[in-house]
């Protein structure tokens, strides 16, 4: 990050309409500041000295959380249903998207 957090300026009001959010007046006050908080933050972190130091992908080592894949029997047509906010016995029913 080149500039000072005070310098950098995210016009909360565009980022909310891109994102489609109803903000009012004292919304848009607190992400401000909460936004100017996080710039402070990453401005110090740009300070450390981190000659030396290898890039890593996570901070802690993650190892897979594999299962053996193991056929099991399928759903009963009720089980399969039971969470359907629709269905017509046979089928799950869905709004046409056409």
């Amino acid at each position: 990050m080149d500039a000072a957090p005070s310098e950098l300026r995210i016009d909360i009001r565009q980022v909310a309409t891109l994102a489609r959010l109803s903000l009012d007046a004292a919304e848009t006050r607190e992400l401000e500041g909460a936004l100017d908080r996080i710039l402070e933050y990453v401005a110090q972190l740009d300070e450390l000295d981190l000659d030396g130091v290898e890039p890593t992908s996570h901070p802690v080592p993650l190892r897979a959380a594999w299962r053996e894949d193991v056929a099991a029997p399928p759903l009963s047509r009720d089980e399969a249903f039971a969470n359907a906010p629709d269905h017509d016995g046979t089928a799950f029913v869905v709004p046409r998207v056409v």
